[in-house]
């Protein structure tokens, strides 16, 4: 009987140690899949970060890459840009009542938006017609465009220094920059006896117009003093004298 107690908790003991073993043996699997999938896991959130990363590194380049052109670019038709805004907010304004009533609807609209482009932007009479018959403006027929011009009564050389006023103290233009802005088909459309009035009646320091412009070259493009000096001369740049130039660098922070 002894020996077969013996025999039997050997056996016992045996068994014990069988299911000990499986046991552990499943702990590790089932610890090696959650090791797995936590691995895959992190590796999916990298891979994921990296992209996001990615992400906003591109917008960052496209964002510098829209600044640096902002500030580079002279918005020469700034007021265009609003003449449709300008044209709805002065719609209401009635226009000169006129002498015959055989005058058209057409016309009268016409000449109304003559007068607001005239008035509140201050446009030259090319650049009213122009607006009035373009197809990305008013798209009025050219007969009607020009009993408009006709019939207005505007100060043409006092519109140019208007605008000139714009150029030079919202943009720090220089004179010659101005003055090619006015005359310019691409621009304003004066003619040059009305870019000259408005030149020759303008009251500012073209220094300081200097000197602003070489601040935003060197604070918003990063330019070197030299390359600066270069652009505000440049005839394809701010063509600013050599005079004006120097003083705007001699001025710019170190």
């Amino acid at each position: 009987m002894k020996k077969l107690a013996i025999i039997l908790g050997l056996i016992l003991s045996l068994v014990l140690t069988a299911c000990g073993s499986d046991g552990d043996k499943k702990s590790a699997e089932e610890k090696s899949v959650e090791t797995s999938k936590s691995e895959d896991l992190k590796a999916k959130e990298k891979e994921l970060e990296k992209k996001e990363k990615e992400l906003k590194e591109k917008e960052e380049a496209l964002k510098k890459k829209e600044n640096k052109s902002k500030s580079k670019v002279e918005d020469t038709n700034k007021s265009k840009t609003t003449v449709k805004t300008a044209a709805k907010k002065t719609e209401s304004i009635p226009a000169k009542e006129e002498k015959s009533d055989n005058v058209s609807k057409e016309y009268k609209a016409a000449l109304n938006k003559a007068e607001s482009y005239a008035n509140m932007m201050h446009m030259s009479k090319k650049g009213i017609y122009n607006q009035l018959v373009s197809e990305y403006g008013e798209k009025f027929p050219e007969d009607a465009a020009q009993y408009a011009i006709d019939n207005l009564q505007v100060d043409w050389n006092k519109n140019a220094l208007e605008k000139a006023k714009d150029y030079a103290t919202t943009m720090a233009m220089s004179k010659r920059g101005i003055y090619d802005q006015l005359i310019s088909e691409y621009g304003e459309n004066f003619t040059e006896e009305e870019a000259q009035y408005a030149i020759d009646n303008l009251k500012i320091d073209w220094n300081k117009n200097a000197l602003q412009k070489a601040k935003d070259y060197q604070n918003m493009m990063d330019m070197s003093k030299e390359s600066i000096r270069e652009q505000l001369v440049s005839e394809y740049g701010e063509k600013f004298t050599e005079e004006e130039a120097n003083y705007a660098i001699e001025n710019l922070d170190d």
